[in-house]
């Protein structure tokens, strides 16, 4: 009989007691507890069971749950009895921040104050008979929403003491998505309030704290050391290129395999992996998104899984806002290509709006983008080929870029027909409504030089016109042609169809007189640098192919 699945359950006891579909990852608690790391702190992309590995770890070792050795009968763990002994044996505290997102510095804080609460709330017990002193009973009245800095910093310290106290051991901390708060004090402009407060918890609790036999953290990201983990030098960083527990999180090939043949669906392996396939931990290139596989087990459907999260909506905005050469990458990206760069898989979030190579080690370890392979350049430094993982990802890109332009007042489609159709009254009638959007809100990122906004302006255009134009052109730009490099170049499909070179220029008063000249200059250069010759050494006739010049002043544009 098939396994049922059951959509977005994260907790491993209730998945095991239900009997509902789950694929083994018991190797990782083996893993885990031999390794012998003090604190680890384990970064993989969103939806990729951090939650429910670390929900299957609580299960093992709590002693909460101890005698529940039937949630784990027919796992590969259970086969060595060393381990059936180990299970439910130690005392564990169990936190996750993955609900907290807040807009403000004061809901977050609020936030993380109320998971404190709850989990001094849940073991309200410790103060039962003499194991505790009357100072640490007391303490537990201190922990309320109106709690200092000091207390909260604090408070898993001290609860780690009660439960030493208690149960005469030292105590398993786990915390699951670190992270996803500090991305959204990031987004949302209270980061470094929030730094302050968290680099001061995690200090106490997992630093300075006798009190605690191990610690594990998970997250989407490696936040630079600098950052938060500046005191503590006990830290394991674990990240996606890391061979450590490598096939922990994300199912294999052969876990994939073996799923699609129990729902009776083996046939269509090829197809998944195409979708699917292509995420790369260590030295593993075969790892799958878990949550996509499951819904397309579930739905047995085709689609793009991945729900837009923070991390969706960091990574949007830093694509959108970024520089030129950022959009130039992207081009290359949904074209297929691969881009070359130097990363630093610490996120150092002060610097995304500054560093290239920042929003790439965001990207990959988001989950966008895998390493194709490493190389040395002349000076030993590292450089990686990147591309997208899969076609998943790349139809979630487009459909980002083409969301886009949906939140604009003006239809851009409109503006596509009147492309294709050498509308040019239309085109300059949309381009104009378009770019005091534009350049206020959608391209200009936030600190931009005015020599910069045209190239930001038509850079974030040409992702547009990549989107809605996939089926019918290939898209170019920044490319050299001819005795020189063309802005954009649309390149049909269909020899027989139009193609299109466009060239952009700022007005210069020094030079030109007006707008209209700097259109004839545009225009005039398309044909000086013979900017046609690759369309044509491609096949696209001559009389097939339009130019246009568009002329920047300030936010106006003129289109000829």
């Amino acid at each position: 009989m098939r396994p049922v699945i059951s959509i977005g359950a994260q907790d491993f006891t209730y998945i095991r007691s239900h009997h509902y579909f789950y694929i083994d990852k018991t190797s990782f608690i083996k893993e885990w507890w031999e390794y012998g790391d003090a604190v680890t702190l384990l970064t993989r992309p969103r939806r990729f069971g951090k939650t429910l590995n670390l929900s299957m770890m609580e299960a093992f070792f709590s002693n909460q749950i101890a005698g529940r050795g039937e949630l784990f009968e027919g796992l590969s763990i259970w086969n060595e009895e060393a381990y059936r002994r180990l299970q439910g044996t130690w005392p564990v505290l169990f936190l996750s921040f993955a609900g907290m997102k807040g807009d403000t510095y004061e809901t977050a804080r609020e936030g993380i104050v109320q998971i404190i609460i709850d989990i001094y709330a849940k073991y309200r017990f410790l103060m039962d008979g003499n194991a505790l002193n009357e100072q640490e009973k007391e303490y537990f009245d201190f922990i309320k929403p109106d709690m200092s800095d000091a207390v909260a910093s604090m408070s898993l310290h001290r609860l780690a003491i009660c439960m030493n106290r208690y149960y005469g051991k030292k105590v398993l901390i786990f915390l699951d998505e670190y992270d996803t708060p500090l991305q959204e004090a990031y987004v949302y402009g209270y980061w470094e309030k929030l730094v302050s407060f968290i680099r001061s918890l995690f200090n106490c609790t997992f630093k300075t704290n006798p009190y605690m036999e191990r610690g594990l953290m998970t997250g989407i990201t490696r936040i630079s050391k600098e950052s938060i983990f500046s005191d503590i030098s006990n830290l394991e960083v674990v990240t996606t290129t890391s061979e450590k527990y490598e096939t922990a999180f994300g199912f294999t090939e052969e876990e994939v395999a073996g799923a699609l043949e129990q729902f009776g669906m083996s046939g269509f392996l090829e197809k998944v992996r195409y979708w699917y396939n292509g995420f790369r931990f260590g030295n593993r290139r075969d790892i799958y998104n878990p949550w996509s596989i499951t819904k397309y087990l579930d739905g047995k459907k085709f689609s793009t899984y991945w729900m837009n999260t923070s991390s969706n909506k960091l990574v949007g905005r830093l694509i959108r806002e970024g520089t030129p050469d950022i959009k130039i990458a992207m081009e290359d990206l949904l074209a297929g290509k691969e881009i070359t760069t130097m990363l630093d898989e610490e996120i150092v979030f002060d610097q995304l709006d500054e560093s290239n190579e920042a929003i790439w080690s965001l990207l990959l370890a988001s989950g966008y983008l895998k390493v194709d392979s490493i190389a040395e350049n002349e000076d030993e430094e590292e450089l990686y080929q990147l591309s997208l993982t899969n076609f998943e990802v790349k139809r979630e890109f487009r459909k980002m870029i083409r969301k886009w332009f949906k939140n604009t007042s003006v239809r851009y489609n409109d503006f596509i027909k009147a492309l294709l159709a050498d509308d040019i009254d239309y085109m300059n009638q949309y381009m104009n409504q378009i770019s005091l959007q534009t350049f206020s809100s959608f391209d200009t990122g936030r600190k931009p030089s005015e020599d910069a906004e045209p190239e930001r302006f038509y850079h974030g255009f040409v992702l547009g016109l990549m989107v809605d134009l996939a089926g019918q052109y290939r898209i170019t730009s920044n490319r050299e042609s001819g005795l020189g490099r063309y802005d954009v170049v649309m390149e049909p499909l269909d020899r027989q169809g139009q193609a299109v070179v466009m060239e952009f220029k700022v007005f210069n008063p020094i030079k030109e007189k007006d707008l209209d000249e700097t259109v004839e200059n545009a225009l005039q250069q398309i044909e000086d640098k013979k900017y046609d010759t690759e369309l044509m050494a491609r096949g696209v006739a001559k009389e097939n192919i339009r130019h246009y010049g568009f002329a920047f002043e300030g936010k106006t544009i003129l289109i000829g």
